[in-house]
């Protein structure tokens, strides 16, 4: 991975890790995230509007990436309802990298170097370590089998998306169609909102506007750099978004305990930088 393409996927996490640390702001989760789904809804029309059809080659993998993003979607609100997602969900994001690794392997011969993979072995090391920091042992089976099925769901979608953006022929044509096809969710949990008598307030629609101008253009830095690196080392890169996550919490949330949290972003820095060299 060349440095202007470890640095982009670097700024995407932070990205990343920004609009997940201003959702703790609100407790309407599902409204911030019609909010985010709408933003990408509206950013794919004019990405559409504005660049030629992708080409026939990656409309399968656009079908596949919108389907598994409805069910990360599902699986997650579902989630939500469990008390200690929150203690496992790193184990979602430490396990995506590996499964994409080895995915691009198998399916498009896309191998890492040994320095590369011990690099991705950090970041899902380390990614874990956090899980673990934050009471994974002790939560649910219940919860820890949402987490590795949210994880899997990641892999799928990250490396469908690789594979389909390399032979649309144009990255934002890929981008559009992909982002446009996330209409059905806002619509989805407006309709049940409406039906439940409810509303989204203004404080929760301005931020989760914040928050989907920032998830589209990480997502679409992470869409770009998968057209010039290779899908497993994009993966961890992008993962180190849980490690920044981590340590906003502890700048600006005062969470603790800050030892073990310190502990698991070193090791996820060791896993980026043996990337990067590799």
């Amino acid at each position: 991975m060349t440095l202007s393409a470890l640095a982009l996927v670097l700024f995407a996490a932070l990205l990343h890790a920004g609009w997940n640390a201003m959702v703790k702001a609100v407790d309407d989760r599902a409204g911030v995230l019609a909010a985010v789904s709408a933003a990408h809804a509206v950013l794919g029309l004019v990405l559409v509007l504005s660049f030629p059809l992708p080409a026939p080659a990656s409309w399968p993998s656009i079908a596949a990436s919108a389907i598994l993003h409805y069910g990360y979607y599902i699986l997650l609100f579902r989630a939500y309802r469990l008390g200690d997602l929150s203690q496992v969900y790193p184990i979602s994001r430490g396990l995506a990298p590996a499964v994409v690794a080895l995915s691009a392997m198998l399916l498009i011969g896309e191998s890492l170097t040994p320095l590369g993979w011990f690099g991705v072995a950090c970041v899902s090391s380390g990614v874990t370590l956090l899980a673990l920091q934050r009471g994974a042992a002790q939560a649910s089976r219940h919860a820890v089998v949402f987490a590795i099925c949210l994880g899997l769901l990641i892999a799928a979608y990250s490396v469908a998306d690789g594979i389909g953006v390399r032979r649309s022929g144009n990255a934002f044509s890929y981008m559009g169609w992909l982002f446009l096809l996330e209409f059905p969710v806002p619509l989805a949990i407006g309709l049940s909102r409406r039906r439940a008598g409810g509303a989204f307030g203004a404080r929760v629609l301005g931020i989760g506007a914040l928050c989907g101008v920032a998830a589209v253009s990480a997502y679409g830095i992470v869409l770009y750099v998968k057209t010039i690196a290779p899908l497993g080392a994009v993966s961890a890169v992008r993962e180190s978004s849980v490690i920044f996550a981590a340590l906003i919490g502890i700048l600006c949330f005062g969470e603790r305990p800050i030892a073990g949290r310190l502990l698991a972003a070193a090791v996820v820095a060791l896993g980026v930088m043996a990337i990067a060299s590799s």
